[in-house]
């Protein structure tokens, strides 16, 4: 028996990434913002195949990855965002809804979509984890893009 297995591949050359980040929750978002794009960059995608776009907040995303998703010009997206708990249920709402909204978006479109929107207790959780989820969520997003292809190759 010979089983075909697709090995992951973090090449982002020839890639087309776009990226959008929620404002609210700013000094996260940098932090999330830095890791995504240096990473991207590591990875190989160029500077001009990296689309980069911000919304008022997490949910708002999900309507500005269907935008980009729907264009064609994207082989992947990554979401950046943080939710951090308040005093009020309003961040079940924003978290729930937000990771909602993107899960759809990707599987309503076929277009890899990471999802670097933190959910966390305290501004401190946050920024301690902001940059290396930047950093995985690039990672992930090139690993997706290059699996949805591949799948598509093997498929035909």
């Amino acid at each position: 028996m010979t089983i075909r297995e697709l090995e992951p591949n973090l090449s982002g050359q020839g890639l087309r990434v776009g990226v959008v980040q929620s404002r609210f929750n700013e000094d996260v978002g940098a932090g999330l913002r830095s890791g995504c794009l240096a990473e991207l960059t590591r990875l190989g995608v160029a500077d001009s195949n990296i689309t980069f776009t911000t919304v008022p907040g997490a949910l708002e995303l999900p309507l500005t990855l269907q935008s980009m998703a729907q264009s064609g010009c994207f082989d992947a997206l990554v979401a950046l965002g943080a939710v951090i708990r308040g005093e009020t249920y309003h961040f079940e709402i924003v978290s729930n809804e937000s990771a909602r909204g993107i899960t759809d978006v990707q599987l309503n479109t076929g277009i890899p979509i990471a999802n670097a929107v933190l959910t966390t207790e305290n501004d401190d959780q946050a920024l301690v984890r902001m940059v290396q989820k930047g950093t995985e969520a690039a990672q992930a997003a090139i690993e997706m893009a290059n699996l949805t292809k591949a799948l598509l190759k093997a498929n035909k």
